[in-house]
């Protein structure tokens, strides 16, 4: 089983320079996406802002960030960071029981299904006020 757990850090409007300084900090590999990239962008200003960023560095150091959407609350309310779950379509049963548990005492935010990059994807509020994304790899990916 290959599950992993990742900080994912969210910004108001600063993402990509965040990120950026992360990667100063540790160096790696940096990849970076925005709203408009992957049409996600209901607020036309959001749209340059960064819809995803990851930084992997030495000793499988992972690092992910993202800008705030307008739409969505300041990520200041319960802290600005989510908790990511990351696996292969071989860990598809275990990350699906980890979202039920997490979203039965509380709320979802975006259903785990398909997303537009081909992966499923789910994000959901624990009943601590945690925010929690779950990624499951399509198979061969």
């Amino acid at each position: 089983m290959m599950v992993t757990l990742n900080p994912y850090l969210n910004f108001r409007d600063n993402a990509k320079e965040a990120m950026e300084f992360y990667h100063s900090v540790f160096g790696g590999e940096l990849t970076s996406s925005t709203f408009a990239e992957f049409g996600a962008s209901e607020d036309p200003a959001d749209a340059d802002k960064i819809m995803h960023s990851q930084l992997e560095a030495d000793g499988g150091l992972v690092l992910m960030g993202a800008d705030t959407p307008s739409s969505m609350p300041d990520p200041g309310n319960g802290g600005p960071i989510s908790v990511s779950l990351s696996g292969t379509a071989d860990d598809d049963a275990t990350l699906r029981g980890y979202w039920q548990k997490l979203v039965d005492s509380g709320s979802e935010i975006v259903p785990l299904e398909v997303a537009p990059w081909g992966d499923a994807f789910g994000m959901c509020t624990d009943r601590y006020g945690i925010t929690w994304l779950v990624n499951i790899s399509a198979a061969g990916a």
